[in-house]
């Protein structure tokens, strides 16, 4: 990456370019052996990640007017994001990593570095302004120096008495054990689970944390149909 000198200059121009291709920055982590994302297209080691994706509704517009979503070819979404996020990284000689690349890279880890994140009784991240509704669609790994990872946020669940996000829903699919993959399949595919095809996930949406960050309607919608073709690809 060349042009501004300071790590401070060279994140804020990394992230106007993720911005101005109608995505969030979600934070930085510093880079190191264990992270495991090796070296960028110029041969030099990544020293930091620029996490990408969405904070509530930030981020979809760009992707629901985009031709993939309008092709009819399937993981529209994901190449979208290869497209998108894969031109910023190449414009700043970076390389960029995905999170539905096999095998996962850590996002969830990531998250919680760069973001200060922590676990909801979901298991997904919860943050403390945006709740549930928030994603990562991929990083941009660069060998330049971005600055600080985040300090860690107080996790808004620790002071939640009523935990409603797990016993809101109506498979009870979450418990003590964890997520019960089949149980949750079976509902979103019969006729009670209607109104959880087509208005999300009743767990998710118990929480009280951010709800005025909550998707729109057809980002809800688009989102549900690709996680129970996902569901549907994992064994029982």
């Amino acid at each position: 990456m060349t042009g501004p000198a300071s790590p401070l200059e060279r994140r804020a121009a990394l992230e106007a370019a993720v911005r101005a291709a109608g995505l969030a920055p979600r934070g930085v982590v510093r880079l190191g052996r264990d992270d495991g994302v090796g070296a960028g297209p110029d041969g030099r080691p990544a020293r930091a990640l620029l996490l990408v994706g969405w904070r509530g509704r930030e981020g979809w517009a760009a992707f629901a007017t985009s031709e993939e979503r309008r092709d009819g070819r399937p993981d529209p979404l994901d190449r979208w994001s290869r497209r998108v996020i894969g031109a910023v990284a190449a414009a700043f000689d970076g390389r960029a990593v995905f999170p539905f690349e096999m095998p996962p890279p850590p996002f969830q880890r990531w998250a919680m570095r760069a973001e200060g994140l922590g676990a909801s009784p979901l298991g997904l991240t919860i943050d403390a302004e945006t709740g549930l509704w928030h994603a990562y669609r991929g990083a941009i790994a660069v060998a330049d120096d971005l600055g600080e990872e985040a300090a860690a946020q107080v996790v808004p669940c620790a002071s939640c008495a009523s935990r409603s996000c797990l016993s809101a829903c109506p498979a009870n699919a979450f418990g003590v054990t964890g997520y019960d993959v089949a149980a949750c399949r079976g509902f979103l595919e019969s006729h009670a689970g209607g109104l959880c095809r087509t208005d999300g996930c009743r767990a998710r949406d118990a929480c009280p944390v951010g709800r005025r960050h909550r998707y729109a309607p057809d980002q809800i919608r688009f989102l549900m149909s690709a996680f129970r073709a996902s569901l549907s690809e994992i064994s029982p």
